[in-house]
């Protein structure tokens, strides 16, 4: 994991988790735009992604794999002795619902971006039935993602930066898979064991990679005393990636504020 200082006194402190295929060198933005408002940052790159090895690239023998590596990045945020908000986006969204369903943790708020709770482009029915039998004798047989680039947003400079970035991940594992559906299953039938923490749900309009309804649906049941949900019409799977970015963050730095006045550690 890696840590992102404030500048000047810090009010809180911010644990994202970045989505599938991808890793946190493509947060540079966001974590600067965080600092600079006076958060520390904290991020890593998950299991099996980005920087954290080569030989399991797209490959998981349990999503509870990215459970384990997150807690460890709100541990080391507590350390700073600030209220910890947590981040995720697209899968890394899943991984926040799922840690809320599985652990008691100290948050003031959680933020998701386009949270994984369907795909758009989910396998045909016979290979997500042949998925089951290969997981069991060919777990880490790897198949193309099937996501494009251009798929997560419109950003020019951004899908340049992508189709030359040797960390970015074309292929996964059936197991991956397999571990994915899985867990997007769980994130609906442990809705009610649900931590009740403040929540700011923000999703792409022109969603290529998640599907919407899902996402609307489990907001709408999610036994939350204060949660917000905000669509951003037009936009892209990738809303702090997206054009309109500086607006996807001050909505953001909306809520968190919102939630430490709510607490009484600003004023």
């Amino acid at each position: 994991m890696w840590k992102w200082e404030a500048e000047g006194e810090a009010k809180a402190v911010i644990v994202m988790v970045h989505g599938a295929m991808e890793h946190h060198r493509r947060y540079g933005w966001l974590i600067e735009m965080w600092r600079r408002s006076g958060f520390h940052v904290i991020m890593g790159d998950l299991p099996g992604q980005g920087m954290t090895t080569r030989s399991r690239r797209g490959h998981i023998d349990s999503f509870e794999e990215y459970l384990i590596e997150v807690k460890d990045w709100i541990k080391a945020a507590y350390r700073y002795k600030l209220p910890v908000f947590l981040l995720g986006h697209s899968m890394g969204g899943l991984i926040a619902i799922r840690l809320l369903q599985e652990e008691q943790l100290n948050l003031a708020g959680v933020i998701l971006s386009s949270p994984c709770l369907g795909l758009v482009h989910a396998p045909p029915k016979f290979l997500d039935l042949l998925s089951h039998g290969l997981n069991v004798v060919f777990p880490s047989l790897k198949m193309n993602s099937g996501l494009t680039v251009d798929m997560a947003t419109r950003n020019q400079d951004v899908i340049a930066a992508d189709e030359n970035d040797t960390l970015y991940i074309t292929k996964v594992s059936i197991r991956w898979y397999r571990e994915l559906a899985g867990a997007m299953k769980e994130a609906f039938l442990s809705i009610e064991g649900t931590k009740d923490v403040p929540m700011l749900v923000m999703q792409a309009g022109d969603e290529k990679i998640v599907k919407k309804a899902p996402v609307k649906n489990w907001f709408n049941h999610a036994p939350l005393s204060e949660k917000r949900f905000k669509e951003w019409p037009k936009l892209y799977h990738e809303i702090f990636n997206e054009p309109e970015r500086e607006d996807v963050f001050e909505y953001a730095k909306d809520f968190v504020t919102s939630q430490l006045k709510a607490i009484g550690y600003i004023v």
